[in-house]
């Protein structure tokens, strides 16, 4: 970086998942850069973070923000525009939230990676149902959407380029904030998974037992099929979700990580019937050579190429997922193709392409200052 100063920014940190994912890969890129986030619950998170230097807001002092930080919504936007970055060349927001909002001046570069427009904000109630927002939080945040809504498409103007996870995310940014982006898809740590010798008769879905996921109607389907699916994932849905099962469904509960490489290397098919703005579930199945059955919508229209990774379904119901798995001979592809085909979405290449795009952009930003 020739010695320009780097942050970083992360909407919360009392969380795991795909966006904490892209956080560590930022780490790995900029290991000296800080870190501000609105809140970081210290103690629930993993305890290598506690090397990093991560700077909070005034949010993070406030009561019930680690388990309930959706209530405090309204107040994000001002805890974000508090932050002071004046010292730093670089800023780097990695936001599902608000943090694209920080105030920088001209002479720094606010670099954007859109893990999605504010949902909250721009999709109110698939949000609340994702996230099964309590009565309280249902009834105090309406009233205040519209102001999100217009101080959230005035922030995007303050960020200088925006990189999207996936072309489904490019194009609500051009919907949402009329913002152009380049696409460089989220990091997998594909190099963990392989394919395995042997394949058992089971297929298989691995994630969070939510309603959006739409597990529902891959269990209708497989009661229907009469064919062994196994359910690895916990969440609130699992009781509603267990009670739809016939005898050839098992749920798993949380499965540690290391044992999901065996566990997704024999299986059959890894199943997808939900829609995900990217999905790293299936790349990881894939990486172990597997191929995917989805439903056609959202990342999976990017990342599964139908004959050769696995098969598409057009339609969200039961009965579409039971023609596909009929339709589908998954001896027929080529496993290490599959695995191959994995890697372009290998934690490597984020960070290759990453770095790439933030150089060329700070080498533009160079020659226009000189001309």
């Amino acid at each position: 970086m020739n010695g320009k100063r780097t942050a970083l920014v992360h909407d919360w940190l009392n969380q795991l998942g795909g966006a904490e994912d892209v956080l560590e890969a930022f780490v790995d890129l900029y290991p000296t850069a800080p870190i501000h986030t609105s809140l970081y619950w210290r103690s629930g998170m993993p305890k290598e973070w506690q090397e990093w230097d991560i700077r909070t807001s005034f949010v993070d002092r406030l009561p019930f923000v680690y388990k309930h930080q959706q209530i405090y919504f309204p107040l994000y936007p001002l805890a974000f525009e508090q932050f002071d970055f004046s010292d730093y060349d670089l800023v780097i927001s990695n936001k599902s939230g608000f943090c694209h909002g920080i105030l920088t001046g001209p002479e720094t570069l606010h670099i954007c990676y859109c893990l999605t427009p504010t949902r909250y904000v721009w999709r109110y109630h698939q949000y609340a149902q994702q996230e099964n927002l309590n009565r309280l939080t249902r009834a105090v945040m309406p009233p205040f959407l519209i102001s999100l809504r217009q101080w959230d498409r005035l922030a995007a103007d303050r960020v200088d380029h925006f990189i999207a996870i996936s072309q489904t995310i490019r194009q609500r940014i051009a919907k949402v904030y009329r913002r152009d982006s380049t696409i460089i898809y989220p990091p997998v740590d594909t190099s963990r998974f392989e394919p395995s010798g042997h394949v058992d008769d089971y297929y298989l879905i691995v994630g969070r037992l939510v309603p959006y996921r739409r597990i529902d109607i891959l269990i209708e389907a497989f009661n229907k099929l009469e064919r062994p699916l196994v359910i690895a994932g916990d969440g609130r849905d699992r009781a509603r979700l267990e009670a739809l099962a016939g005898s050839n469904i098992e749920f798993l509960g949380f499965v540690p990580d290391a044992d999901l490489p065996e566990l997704m290397a024999r299986c059959r098919a890894f199943m997808w019937p939900g829609e995900e703005d990217f999905g790293i579930s299936p790349i990881q199945a894939m990486a172990a050579g597997r191929p995917i059955i989805a439903y056609a919508a959202g990342g999976a229209l990017e990342t599964v190429l139908p004959g050769r990774t696995g098969a598409l379904f057009r339609e969200q119901s039961a009965q579409a997922i039971v023609d596909a798995v009929e339709s589908f001979d998954e001896t027929a592809v080529n496993v290490r193709e599959i695995s191959a085909y994995a890697k372009q979405f290998d934690t490597t290449v984020f960070k290759r392409k990453i770095k790439r795009f933030v150089e060329e952009r700070l080498d533009d930003r160079q020659r226009l200052k000189r001309t």
